[in-house]
């Protein structure tokens, strides 16, 4: 019995853990959204592992439809393509935080953790001349000391509603997967792969020229995660 009350008391830690670290709507790990408010018709798209060399087409793309966003960029990146950093602020782009160098953050020290959102903190702050007010984990996977280094460095966590699994699935799939959207979406797609250089994101692409003219006709605003919100960054 003590065996079996043990392995049933375990088996709710692990699966509390697993909710603390990867769900979106947790908040065990430091404050974060997942959504914004269905009052308003408007969904937030985020891009991910950015600034890539393909970036300036999605900024391209983006352009044409009106649409606003949210590029979470790697100090990584930021470091070897700094003017398409800038360039996504130009184009009335809002940049967040998605660490130094795109390490999974769980089983982590808090040091660590502290340090790699510092690093990126820093880099696209002196790049773009805007400091980031808002984090997403890469992976979406946060841990123990996650909350400290949000709140020292004044970042808000994001998640998302849904995530185009981009970097796997074809156009099509993407685009099926995420043609039914909900006001208040924060959908999470990616503009790099992790730390590659001059990645493909042509599926991506794609799939954002299927969605975009969908998302429009019926009638949704495309904004930044702040805009949805509610609020804007300096």
């Amino acid at each position: 019995m003590l065996v079996e009350i043990l392995g049933g008391t375990g088996l709710a830690a692990a699966a509390t853990m697993a909710y603390g670290v990867r769900a979106p709507a947790s908040q065990f790990f430091g404050p974060s959204v997942w959504k914004g408010p269905a009052a308003r018709r408007a969904i937030a798209l985020t891009f991910d592992d950015g600034p890539s060399e393909s970036t300036p087409d999605l900024i391209s793309l983006l352009h044409d439809f009106g649409a606003r966003a949210t590029f979470f960029q790697c100090g990584h990146h930021v470091r070897r393509l700094p003017r398409i950093a800038e360039r996504c602020l130009a184009a009335g782009h809002e940049i967040g935080n998605h660490t130094d160098t795109h390490p999974s953050l769980y089983l982590r020290s808090p040091q660590f953790i502290f340090d790699q959102l510092d690093r990126a903190q820093r880099i696209i702050a002196e790049t773009t001349g805007v400091a980031p007010t808002l984090f997403r984990a890469p992976y979406g996977a946060r841990w123990f000391g996650l909350r400290a280094a949000q709140n020292r460095l004044g970042l808000l966590g994001v998640m998302w509603s849904a995530i185009a699994l981009d970097w796997k699935l074809t156009k099509d799939q993407i685009a099926a997967r995420l043609d039914r959207v909900t006001p208040g979406a924060i959908l999470c797609f990616h503009d790099g792969r992790e730390l590659m250089h001059h990645p493909d994101i042509s599926n991506t692409l794609d799939a954002l020229r299927i969605l975009l003219p969908r998302w429009s006709e019926a009638g949704y605003e495309l904004v930044t995660v702040s805009d949805l919100l509610g609020y804007t960054t300096s």
